[in-house]
Parts: structure tokens; C-alpha cells; sequence
């Protein structure tokens, strides 16, 4: 069955979102990419069955000819022709977690250029090759920007929001579906410029020299996305910056952060991490993160938790500093219960790691939620501090409340 995404009227407010920031990559005729339905604010796209019929366009796939249908994604064409694809990394897969031709993971080399197979339609006489080794990996940078209190990562003493502590790269796509997508015109923007490691690094390393700041960070969307464009971005920020002052800073989901991934990435530079941990509890991670598949949700789950265990035991505090974030908000969490289980299971694994409670406010698609007052986010760090963790800040809108 095939699927096409057609704007709901009753919905659509024209705000402009689809055309500004969501590039459709075939404005004639729907391929059933998802990136409109994915990144819609206002959930004004709706999927319908597409039953007209449609020809048969030849295919050149790694030196072998397929007949596939036409009107569909490249990454379709490949499943069809018997590749994998998956949304946690694998071995003899594609891992395509986006699905909105932001991150470029499941990037192929399409008529001798290298782009994202979610986001590019088939048409006949198409070359496909699935190797990309060799070829320089690219990824949507939506932006570079200072920051005064930057992320969870961020140590707290430097939180005191008098004047910028460091710049950040946000770059595009994300594996999660948060309703309350604080950066959601980053996590779905497709029609930004895509840049190589290279030049990333080297803009941030311009925006460091500019505003005069030790710390450069990485956020997104979700920036552990393309491992391999994140390896050499984060090599490259190394040797552009190889004083000791530098810090190289990745803020994260921790869902696909495995042991692996970590080590990879503290060798080639990263001292400070910030994994943000949505939920203990799989209902709740759903809830949040909108991932309806239960197996999945329970791999990304585990995986984050796990990340900041093998963190603390390995790397923190002598080679990487840690801080850690929680989200709060009455949807998520009706009762505290949660975020103190979360708490105790943070000091079990080291209580001296910082932890910082967010206070999650109406944004994306979920307007209908009330940010958190101070007095509120004041009962979340107290109940985090009863679990036994010692250094606890929370945010609020008046700012950050420490230790």
C-alpha cells in the first residue's frame, strides 16, 4: 500500500512552516516521504491511501538493475529491493532515524552524489550506490549561535546567565517525536544547507574566536545522529582548537549513545557531555517522545540509561564532565513518584553528578500544557535532592536556580 500526506484543511493555519522550513523534495507528486506529516506544527497533514496508479521506473543498484514503482523515496525503492533499514543502529542495515532528510544517516550515492534516500523520489535510469565510504559525509546545520546558560551539559556554576559561556552548532533531524520539540525548527528543517564536518567545525571555531568563549557545543535536533559526520566534525574542532581552555561539548538524547559510540567520541575530543534522560518508566518515555513502537522505545530507553552509567564509571569526572537532564511537566509526571525513582537511580550510579530538572513549556505540538512555575520547579529539585544526588539545578522562567 502506498501513502501520500495532503494538508488538512481544518487544521492548517498557514503559518508557513511546510514551505520555509520543511523542503518537500517533489513538489509535483506526493513520494510519501513524511517530512511535511513529521514536522507539521499543527498536525495539518493527514496520510491517505494513494491508489492511483503509478508506472515502473529501472533502477541501477549497486551494478544491478530493479524495476520499482515510481512516486517514492529512494529509501523505499532500497527496501523494496531487499535492504534494511532501521531506526537503532545495526549491523548490515541502513539506519535511517529521521526520516526528514535532515541528519543524512541513511545517506546513499544517488548519480555520483551523496544524499539522504528518505529524502529524494526515484526516477528512471536512477545509479544507486549503498557504499559511501570515501565519500565526505554531509549533515543539515541549521544554525551556530551563542549561548549564556548553555545545556544540561553545561557545568552550574557557570549558569549565571551575565553575558555568553559558549557557542553552538544545532544540526537537523531527530530519531524522537517530542510533542514538546523545544528546537523543532531545527529537529525538522530539511531545507537548510547541509555542510561537511569540516566546514562546521570551522564556523564554530569562527563564533568561538568572536565571542570570546572557551566552549563549544553541539545540539540539535539530536546530534548523535551521523556518527560518522559527528566523528570528524568533533576531530576536526580538535585540531582547529587544540588549546587546553577548549571544551567540546555534545548535548544529547543518549538514545543511540552506545559504549562504542562514547569511547569513539572521547577519543577524538569530547569533554563534556549532557545526556538528557526523558523518563524511567517505558509509558512514560512513549508518552514523551511520541515513539509508538514498545520494543524500540525500550532499546532507546535502556540505551540512554546505560550510556550514563558507562560514562560515570569510565570517563567522569578525571576526562569528561557529565550533567545530566530531566525533564518535568504535570503531562509527563502527574506526581513526583518518577522523578524521585530517577533521582535515586542517578545517586546510585554516582551522586555527584549534576543534574538538571527542565521545566518543560508549551511548544511544537503541544500548546495545550503549562510550563512549570518556579515554585514547581523549586518541589522537583528538592525531591531529587531527597534522593540522595548533591549537586541538583533546575530551570525555570526566572532563570536557574543551583545548588
Amino acid at each position: 500500500m502506498f501513502i501520500r500526506y495532503v494538508r488538512d484543511k481544518g487544521r492548517c493555519v498557514d503559518c508557513g512552516f511546510c514551505e520555509t522550513v520543511i523542503h518537500c523534495p517533489s513538489p509535483q507528486y506526493c513520494i510519501g516521504c513524511e517530512a511535511c506529516f513529521l514536522g507539521c506544527p499543527y498536525n495539518a497533514r493527514k496520510p491517505v491511501s494513494d491508489t492511483k496508479p503509478r508506472g515502473k521506473c529501472r533502477i541501477i543498484i549497486d551494478g544491478s538493475e530493479f524495476e520499482v514503482p515510481e512516486r517514492i523515496t529512494v529509501k523505499r525503492a532500497l527496501e523494496l529491493a531487499g535492504y534494511r533499514f532501521t531506526r537503532f543502529p545495526e549491523k548490515n542495515a541502513f539506519f535511517a532515524p529521521c526520516n526528514t532528510g535532515g541528519c543524512y544517516s541513511c545517506s546513499v550515492i544517488i548519480n555520483g552524489e551523496l544524499k539522504p534516500s528518505c529524502h529524494v523520489g526515484v526516477e528512471n535510469g536512477m545509479i544507486i550506490e549503498t557504499v559511501t565510504e570515501g565519500k565526505t559525509p554531509y549533515r543539515i546545520v541549521e544554525g551556530f549561535s551563542p549561548h549564556s546558560v548553555g545545556g544540561v551539559g553545561t557545568p552550574y556554576w557557570l549558569k549565571t546567565g551575565m553575558g555568553y559561556i559558549e557557542v553552538a552548532a544545532f544540526v537537523a533531524g531527530c530519531n524522537l517525536r517530542c510533542g514538546t520539540c523545544q528546537n523543532y525548527h531545527v529537529t525538522y528543517n530539511s531545507s537548510g544547507l547541509p555542510l561537511t564536518p569540516r566546514e562546521a567545525a570551522a564556523n564554530l571555531t569562527y563564533m568561538r574566536k568572536r565571542f570570546r568563549v572557551d566552549r563549544m557545543a553541539i545540539s540539535g535536533g539530536e546530534a548523535t545522529l551521523n556518527h560518522r559526520w559527528l566523528l570528524e566534525y568533533f576531530k576536526e574542532l580538535k585540531r582547529l582548537n587544540p588549546d587546553s581552555k577548549a571544551r567540546l561539548h555534545l548535548d544529547t538524547n543518549a538514545t543511540i549513545l552506545t559504549k562504542e559510540r562514547i569511547d569513539d567520541l572521547i577519543e577524538v575530543g569530547v569533554t563534556d557531555i549532557g545526556p538528557d534522560l526523558k523518563a524511567l518508566r517505558v509509558e512514560t518515555f512513549q508518552k514523551l517522545t511520541n515513539i509508538d513502537d514498545r520494543a524500540l522505545a525500550e532499546i532507546y530507553l535502556r540505551t540512554s540509561w546505560e550510556a550514563v552509567k558507562y560514562i560515570a564509571d569510565n570517563y567522569y569526572p578525571e576526562r569528561v564532565f557529565m550533567g545530566v537532564g530531566i525533564p518535568y511537566n504535570k503531562f509527563i509526571h502527574p506526581d513526583l513518584d518518577e522523578i524521585y525513582e530517577m533521582g535515586l537511580k542517578i545517586a546510585s550510579i554516582n551522586p555527584e553528578i549534576q543534574v538538571c530538572g527542565l521545566d518543560y513549556r508549551p511548544e511544537f505540538r503541544k500548546r495545550d500544557i503549562i510550563q512549570p512555575t518556579p515554585e514547581e520547579m523549586k518541589r522537583v529539585k528538592k525531591t531529587l535532592e531527597e534522593a540522595g544526588l548533591k549537586k541538583v539545578i533546575v530551570q525555570t522562567s526566572r532563570g536557574h536556580i543551583g545548588p
